[in-house]
């Protein structure tokens, strides 16, 4: 209850006050003393925070590219800050936005292409299949579309296509990236999924993992991630590489923990994810692939 009411007061009352006060013993607005104090994801966090709780403001959270640089402008003027006094205040403010609206794109981008399913009737999905199974088995022909085949690079059924259902082609576009753009590791990975005790099914586990790094992207725990690892827009590229991280590191996980049996699977699963996820509440974090 106690709680409650400060927030309410903090938030209608004392933040205002408290604000202007700042203003008048600085000369700077709340935004100006966020890039004057934090770097960084902490930095573009903290303008995010900012922007959300301030209504003249909130419209730069959803500018296009084009436009950012109008917007903010814009941000200046209502902030009255002299740009020749703070010269910075503009190329950092632009960065920010960026990373900020660049997020909130890329969630946008990863979810129209889950949404899409995978389609046998198109030559491009059904092209995709194949290039994964050449990357994995480059000496081994497959010997017909629906085969008993597919099982010996993780799948569970003879069709593949019923495999993917939740992430879509999400999950098919992730598995060949890694494999396309980490073939060694992927060849290892797969070798080491074949395990007699401690194996399991490669790419089940790899769609399961495209589940795992789009829902960290849609609750917003890769923001410290990715504005540390990119000064601008991220792109699908990120979010594939943070994918093969996922996968790279999740294998190290499982050998190292030893589970009694695939059966265990989601706990692990799990526990993993957690072990990511408190990775992600560093806001120094960036995760990437180091081979």
């Amino acid at each position: 209850m106690f709680i409650s009411l400060w927030e309410f007061f903090y938030g209608h009352f004392f933040r205002f006050w408290m604000k202007w006060l700042l203003r008048q013993m600085t000369g700077k607005c709340e935004l100006q003393r966020i890039f004057d104090t934090y770097v960084g994801a902490q930095r573009t966090h903290r303008i995010g925070n900012v922007i959300q709780k301030e209504k003249v403001l909130q419209k730069a959270t959803h500018v296009v590219q084009s436009e950012v640089d109008k917007c903010v402008d814009d941000i200046m003027k209502e902030k009255n800050i002299n740009p020749e006094k703070d010269a910075s205040f503009k190329i950092c403010m632009k960065m920010c936005l960026l990373q900020i609206t660049g997020y909130k794109q890329l969630y946008l981008d990863v979810e129209s292409v889950r949404r899409r399913p995978y389609d046998s009737d198109n030559l491009q999905h059904e092209e995709l299949l194949m290039k994964l199974w050449n990357l994995l088995m480059p000496t081994k022909k497959l010997n017909a579309r629906i085969s008993k085949q597919w099982a010996e690079i993780g799948f569970q059924g003879d069709d593949p296509k019923t495999d993917f259902r939740g992430m879509g082609i999400l999950g098919l576009i992730n598995l060949v990236y890694f494999s396309e753009n980490y073939t060694s590791e992927a060849h290892q990975i797969l070798s080491r999924s074949n395990h007699p005790k401690l194996g399991y099914s490669y790419a089940i586990v790899g769609i399961n993992l495209t589940e795992m790094a789009y829902s960290l992207l849609k609750s917003e725990a890769l923001k410290f991630h990715l504005y540390n690892l990119v000064p601008g827009i991220p792109t699908m590229e990120h979010f594939h590489q943070f994918y093969c991280y996922l996968v790279y590191e999740f294998d190290k996980f499982w050998f190292e923990e030893e589970p009694e049996s695939i059966m265990y699977f989601n706990l692990y699963r799990e526990k993993f994810h957690e072990k990511i996820k408190g990775l992600l509440l560093d806001c120094n974090v960036a995760l990437t692939l180091k081979v």
